[in-house]
């Protein structure tokens, strides 16, 4: 069966027919978001699943290659990961020798992980899955269209993730805030 094969979701759900939908939600961007993420999701998580990988691995191993070691907080919030997932992540990735866990010098109760030679081997592998998870993922979709794609989710992400944090203190206004508004 192909990864992108249409089919029920858990707790029966089926997957949207855009030709079917009510037309009120076929014309609302978060609808068609959520529905595109659902099969994206289905054929992302079937290519790793093929590699034996989830996609939790490969966001531990990218941040740990970009930032370096890290504690095992420090890993999650760079990942994005919730506290229980980073800790099942980790202890699936050391066992396989991806990463080295190591007592943190400065606080033992804090471990640092690292990514190990052939974490990093596993990586670029994962590296290729995902490449044709996308292709596959976003085939109806030229390479200006799915920059054009990625830039807009881009803006979109930011703005929640800036409003999610709060205002941003700006001490040049007479307020201290920026874009306050006023």
């Amino acid at each position: 069966m192909s990864t992108s094969a249409v089919g029920p979701y858990p707790g029966g759900m089926s997957d949207p027919d855009i030709s079917t939908a009510p037309t009120r939600l076929a014309r609302l961007p978060s609808w068609l978001l959520t529905q595109s993420a659902r099969h994206v999701h289905r054929v992302v998580s079937g290519r790793l699943g093929l590699a034996d990988a989830r996609g939790y691995h490969y966001r531990a191993l990218a941040a740990l290659e970009e930032y370096g070691s890290l504690c095992q907080a420090d890993l999650g919030r760079r990942a994005g990961m919730d506290r229980s997932d980073i800790v099942a992540t980790v202890n699936e990735l050391a066992d396989r020798r991806f990463v080295d866990r190591s007592p943190d010098p400065t606080d033992r109760r804090r471990n640092i992980i690292s990514v190990t030679r052939r974490g990093r081997q596993h990586l670029r592998a994962l590296d290729d899955v995902l490449v044709a998870a996308q292709d596959e993922a976003f085939a109806s979709l030229d390479p200006a269209e799915r920059d054009q794609l990625a830039a807009l989710l881009t803006k979109l992400l930011a703005h929640h993730t800036r409003q999610a944090k709060g205002p941003v203190r700006d001490p040049s206004t007479s307020d201290g805030l920026r874009g306050s508004g006023r």
